[in-house]
């Protein structure tokens, strides 16, 4: 590169170190926020999963063998029975005041035609507006429910004559080995922090680019701007946002160090490709936030199209509803996302333990985003160079 050219980035690069020390908002945006939200998050998920979830039981029948469910379902670790109701209406009312999650309903004689082999049926109900605690619940109930079933069957094969293998036989002709792949813990953190902290970046990383660059026109410094540069709108945006770069670079390589180094969390195919895929991260924000602002040429559209599009990548990355179950339209809208290609980079790396040239087609789509400022360049000095500030 053209010495010149060096020595006037590193100059916009000095008056853009100059400017973030004396702005608190930047200190905020770029380091006390992502801190804040890094340690926030992980540490709300601390245990992976929550437990001793409230829960409720009607039991009309109240034998020997209904309170063992009870105290069985009770030992769950998702599962903390708080009350035993009268009624199903009782149960229902202190389900809707949110004082339970769930509640198990056994009516009343239920021992009595399970062990006259006349298939009882017992009732569980689930508030699921909470979806995680209505999930988890759910499964616990269900669980005992069969374990319940299958107790009360082998106590009858027990009573006419059968042996335990042929009782398991009959109870269980197919036994299941389950193995969880990349995550056995089952821990919420893992799904959600590897995506839920990088995107946090992301958007921050989004308007902290729009801001500085429309801070230049707020202040009507923009002309002082880009003298420095030679007129040169690619030198400008250059030597404004590498201060900028380095330290969110520095910020995603904390998140990563955090979340595979102190958290241990999964990352099969070592630190060095997700370090690389969260530098990619920022720079295809930051080109992303030129876009917007190039695109929209005010602070105040610009930041609310900024804050959509980082509010939406969290729902169609992928993280917590597949894209193949979406409409086609939005499988293909969710390739114009930045944190949809770095959570297929995560999945497939980190989690998956595939070589980086397994998710070639991420990494690909994440340099295409530094394509955009290119677009809107022309456009951008023109504004730069004839515009007002329009409040």
């Amino acid at each position: 590169m053209n010495p010149t050219v060096l020595h006037r980035i590193a100059r916009i690069a000095r008056r853009e170190v100059f400017r973030i020390a004396t702005r608190p908002l930047y200190l905020f945006c770029m380091i006390i926020a992502p801190l804040f939200c890094y340690f926030f998050f992980t540490t709300l998920m601390w245990n992976g999963l929550p437990t001793d979830m409230p829960a409720g039981v009607v039991d009309l029948d109240n034998t020997s063998t209904t309170r063992s469910i009870i105290r069985n379902l009770d030992a769950f670790q998702q599962t903390r029975i708080v009350a035993h109701y009268p009624s199903f209406a009782d149960a229902r009312k202190a389900m809707q005041q949110g004082q339970i999650y769930a509640f198990y309903y056994i009516p009343q004689g239920t021992t009595e035609q399970a062990l006259a082999s006349r298939q009882p049926k017992v009732s569980f109900y689930i508030n699921y507006s909470y979806l995680v605690a209505g999930s988890l619940l759910y499964k616990d109930q269900r669980t005992m429910s069969e374990l319940a079933g299958g107790a009360i069957g082998r106590a009858t094969l027990y009573a006419k004559g059968a042996t335990e293998d042929q009782a398991m036989a009959f109870l269980q002709p197919i036994v299941i080995d389950t193995h969880i792949l990349n995550n056995p813990w089952l821990n919420y953190s893992v799904y959600l922090s590897n995506t839920i902290l990088p995107g946090i970046l992301m958007l921050l990383i989004f308007m902290t680019t729009i801001y500085t660059i429309g801070s230049e026109m707020k202040t009507h410094t923009q002309q002082e701007w880009l003298d420095l540069a030679g007129r040169s709108v690619t030198v400008a945006l250059t030597g404004k946002l590498l201060p900028q770069t380095v330290v969110f670079s520095a910020m995603a390589t904390f998140y990563n160090a955090y979340l595979y180094g102190f958290l241990h969390y999964p990352c099969n195919s070592g630190i060095l490709p997700m370090l690389f895929a969260g530098l990619l991260l920022v720079l295809s924000s930051q080109a992303f936030g030129i876009f917007l602002f190039g695109l929209f040429t005010t602070i105040r559209l610009a930041l609310s199209t900024a804050s959509l599009w980082g509010v939406i990548s969290f729902s169609i990355s992928g993280m917590s509803f597949p894209v193949m179950a979406m409409h086609p339209a939005l499988q293909a809208l969710a390739n114009l996302f930045p944190l949809r290609h770095y959570f297929l980079i995560y999945v497939n790396l980190a989690l998956n333990g595939h070589p980086p040239a397994y998710a070639w087609h991420s990494i690909v789509a994440l340099m295409l985003f530094l394509l955009l400022p290119f677009l809107v360049l022309k456009r951008l000095r023109t504004i730069l160079l004839h515009y007002a500030y329009i409040p």
